[in-house]
């Protein structure tokens, strides 16, 4: 797969960085005995150590850090991208998820590449002032591929990867959300929910503060975690109930109108253990049996317990996109082109776009590209509405020598010179810029004759 930069890059330069950075790996080494450091914090320190901070490469690295946490594309789970990371210019990548509490997030990481590299995957809550800063919830080890989280607070949350400085490769990228606690009904799943939190109670004098659960007279009713029984006894709401203690989360459980009680107080049990049966006793009678399940957290009171139980039946998207396009260029081949903020039609429009419009595929998601516009925002189109660039879209004769350019702008640095009469394809256009491509392959812009 050909993934060379339009201009070449100072590779001697920027091995002579990598050298600098791992010499200064030793002098980090008691800074984690005095102070506690994410890997992304430790590594941060390393350069400025080194004053790769003060180098334009190093600044980059910094830059895209923060852009990616300040400008994360927003992603509805399950997700899953496979892209490109170059090694000669820094990029990171930034996704903003909507997590509830009690979901437990799962982010699982491929990187594939010649050498060896520590990628660094943070994790933080997005909160509510804009202004304020992000607090890192979780962060994984550079070697781990796994970072797993369980959410405490119902908030967006963001999620960074960034390899380190001059490395890069292909990456493969899965978030979802699983459950926490067992289903507390085995055989049964969240669709078997008939009633949900904050439904109306008592004609609307309270909501209901848990989830009902319907299934036949004696059906088992088990333990959803690892716990203590704190309570076995009935009430004239509840009928027979049951609270299991869960210390390790600091929440004890609660279920409701149970026909039988099969455990007692103090009894330590294990997830999937039977507590009692299901009924319809308390001020369930007259309903069919089911059984109430709520969660009230240590000083904090009761909390929806859905998503504590929820899976998802949703399968992880596969990766429909032509992968010989990742990490190279494309046009749009449709007459116009929506390109959106994420990977769904029913997404926030980014922008449109005419015709032979070239585009930097970064990535691939379902069947959606994730793309570099001229602008060099990041945003996502759908596969069927671009094209290779192999087939040139006009062959254009010069009438006088012209600057083959790095960039679409006016400004941008020169990488050769193109003689006059010289015969050039053009494969894409942006603008007043074409993009056309050398007898050698190489590609470059020319600003076209007023």
């Amino acid at each position: 797969m050909n993934r060379k930069p339009i201009s070449s890059s100072p590779f001697l330069y920027l091995i002579l960085f990598t050298l600098f950075l791992s010499s200064c790996g030793s002098r980090e080494t008691l800074r984690g005995v005095f102070k506690k450091e994410t890997p992304y914090e430790a590594y941060v320190a390393s350069l400025k150590t080194a004053k790769l901070d003060e180098t334009a490469v190093g600044q980059d690295w910094l830059a895209e850090g923060q852009t990616a946490l300040q400008a994360p594309i927003p992603v509805t789970l399950p997700f899953k991208e496979t892209g490109y990371l170059p090694a000669d210019k820094p990029r990171a990548l930034g996704y903003k998820v909507a997590a509830k509490r009690g979901e437990k997030l799962v982010v699982s990481l491929e990187m594939k590449a010649r050498q060896t590299m520590q990628v660094f995957m943070d994790l933080f809550e997005a909160g509510t002032d804009p202004a304020a800063e992000l607090e890192r919830v979780a962060s994984a080890d550079t070697a781990a591929t796994t970072l797993i989280y369980v959410i405490d607070e119902d908030m967006a949350h963001l999620l960074r990867i960034q390899p380190e400085l001059l490395r890069g490769g292909t990456y493969t990228i899965t978030i979802e959300t699983q459950p926490t606690l067992a289903f507390p009904i085995p055989g049964k799943s969240s669709r078997h929910i008939a009633s949900i939190w904050g439904d109306p109670r008592d004609a609307g004098a309270r909501s209901h503060e848990g989830i009902d659960i319907f299934a036949p007279r004696g059906t088992p009713v088990i333990a959803s975690v690892d716990g203590i029984v704190s309570r076995v006894n009935e009430t004239p709401r509840g009928g027979k109930v049951i609270w299991l203690s869960d210390r390790n989360r600091g929440q004890n459980l609660y279920y409701a109108h149970l026909d039988q009680q099969l455990v007692a107080a103090g009894q330590r049990v294990s997830v999937g253990d039977t507590l009692g049966l299901v009924g319809n006793t308390g001020n369930a009678k007259g309903t069919g049996p089911h059984l109430h399940f709520g969660i009230y957290r240590y000083g904090r009171g009761a909390t929806n317990p859905y998503p504590y139980v929820h899976q998802s039946a949703a399968p992880i998207p596969a990766v429909k996109g032509d992968a010989t396009h990742i990490g190279n260029w494309v046009r749009v081949s449709s007459k116009m082109a929506n390109v959106r903020t994420q990977p769904s039609a029913k997404a926030v429009l980014h922008t449109s776009l005419s015709k032979n419009t070239p585009l930097q595929v970064v990535g691939a998601a379902n069947n959606w590209y994730r793309v570099r516009l001229p602008d060099h925002s990041e945003a996502y189109i759908i596969s069927s509405l671009v094209e290779g660039i192999a087939k040139p879209i006009a062959v254009k004769k010069l009438h006088q020598e012209r600057p083959l350019l790095d960039e679409a702008h006016p400004e941008a640095g020169q990488i050769d010179s193109l003689p006059a009469g010289a015969a050039i394809p053009v494969v894409a256009v942006s603008g007043q810029f074409d993009l056309v491509r050398q007898p050698d392959g190489r590609l470059g812009w020319v600003q076209a004759a007023e």
